[in-house]
């Protein structure tokens, strides 16, 4: 069982979110604005966090800046605006799924089990296991990833992005299989959302985002 943080303004939403959650096993916490939802965040652990955008007092994306200050919880932002601006913005402030108003709500649950089961990714079990070139490197353990002595920060999405095409170093990787191992099979998005990820993690890698190679028509390639 899984205990989520549902955030939105509107009761109606809160309790339609809530009442699927709770059938598929969920324990269910809800917070009104992004203001309760902070502090509920300082004070709580949560396996996951369902956030609306749209909120008075402190909306969606301040919440989630200011908790990926201090917790790395996944996050699905729910939203009635579908601009590409809106997506980079929250996938810049740290969140691993978008759902756009009006949603379904047995699709959101199964984007919900599959940010959990991803969230819960075997990564390697080797405490000293990593990766290093020149001034980039990677903790496999703790999941941090440092660029030039400095720490980046990236997304759970992001990290895992990258830990898989590392670890397929110099092999050339579609699209799809790309999306189907970091998002899973039931992944609802199109290749707009994978490009978007790519787009965020060469800019957190710096210099070193020249090591992830677009394939023109095919995908993606990570070579050193």
């Amino acid at each position: 069982m899984s205990k989520l943080l549902i955030v939105d303004d509107e009761f109606r939403i809160r309790e339609l979110i809530k009442k699927y959650a709770l059938y598929e096993g969920h324990e269910v916490d809800e917070a009104e604005n992004g203001v309760v939802a902070v502090s509920k965040c300082r004070n709580n652990t949560y396996d996951l966090i369902i956030m609306d955008i749209m909120m008075p007092e402190l909306d969606g994306f301040g919440a989630v800046e200011q908790i990926r200050k201090f917790c790395n919880t996944p996050i699905i932002m729910l939203s009635a605006r579908g601009e590409e601006y809106d997506r980079l913005t929250g996938f810049e402030a740290g969140v691993d799924d978008y759902v756009i108003k009006p949603f379904s709500p047995k699709e959101l649950m199964m984007r919900v089990a599959a940010v959990l089961r991803r969230s819960g990714s075997d990564q390697k079990n080797d405490k000293n296991a990593g990766f290093t070139y020149q001034g980039l490197s990677i903790d496999y353990a703790a999941r941090v990833v440092t660029v030039d002595g400095e720490r980046v920060r990236l997304t759970p999405r992001e990290y895992e992005l990258l830990y898989y095409m590392v670890n397929n170093k110099g092999i050339a990787l579609t699209r799809e299989q790309l999306i189907s191992k970091v998002w899973g099979y039931d992944f609802f998005g199109d290749d707009r959302t994978l490009d978007t990820h790519i787009k965020l993690l060469r800019k957190s890698l710096g210099d070193y985002a020249k090591l992830i190679v677009t394939l023109r028509g095919v995908g993606y390639r990570f070579e050193t």
